[in-house]
């Protein structure tokens, strides 16, 4: 019973696709949107766990800052309209820096030094313009600290979706989801997820110029 980590990545990817969907093609429907909002806390929660069952983090962080640099055209043609743009970066850049952040504090063991350690990644986040930025670092900080605590982990997830403004305290949905899972892992297909991201945000693009 209940949800497995392959069952929220699907939910995650799902609602992703209807938030990029709204941005890209129907920018003033922020009904996209709202559902949208559900996707980052659930790719946020299942980074911490993959973190915590990966056999190598080192193959982990690579996999994930590769795919960022490929994503990184997708996503600015997509958002962006142009092949280059450096204010922004895509989510796997948050991702990325959640996971070296998480690798620091796993070797660090005083509470100074982690909590510079945050404030740092918190820093590189706002520096490179990821999405969601410094408050994605504190969303994967939060679910690392608390992630042997389920009902304070689930309960800090959703203070922190109500601290940022009318949109995203939609992603408090994403908490229903998150209750039920199971600690599960299901399905791999690992890569798929990976390439999703880049094809389809290439997909919106075209889209979007054909319907110009």
């Amino acid at each position: 019973m209940g949800l497995n980590s392959f069952q929220l990545k699907c939910i995650a990817v799902i609602t992703m696709i209807i938030d990029h969907t709204g941005a890209v093609l129907f920018p003033g429907d922020l009904i996209f949107r709202y559902i949208g909002r559900i996707s980052f806390p659930i790719f946020c929660f299942l980074l911490v766990e993959g973190f915590s069952h990966t056999r190598d983090v080192r193959k982990y962080m690579f996999r994930l800052g590769l795919f960022a640099l490929i994503s990184e055209i997708p996503y600015d043609l997509a958002f962006r309209n142009t092949v280059f743009e450096y204010e922004h970066q895509n989510v796997f850049f948050t991702l990325f820096l959640g996971v070296v952040m998480m690798y620091t504090l796993e070797k660090s063991r005083e509470w100074p030094v982690k909590a510079v350690e945050v404030l740092l990644a918190m820093w590189f986040a706002n520096l490179l313009g990821t999405d969601y930025r410094f408050k994605g670092i504190i969303l994967i900080a939060i679910y690392y600290f608390l992630r042997n605590f389920k009902w304070r982990k689930l309960a800090a997830g959703t203070v922190w979706n109500l601290l940022w403004g009318r949109i995203q305290m939609y992603g408090t949905m994403a908490t229903a989801f998150l209750l039920f899972y199971n600690g599960k892992k299901g399905p791999s297909m690992k890569y798929f997820f990976y390439l999703f991201y880049p094809l389809h945000l290439l997909i919106l693009y075209g889209l979007h110029h054909m319907t110009l």
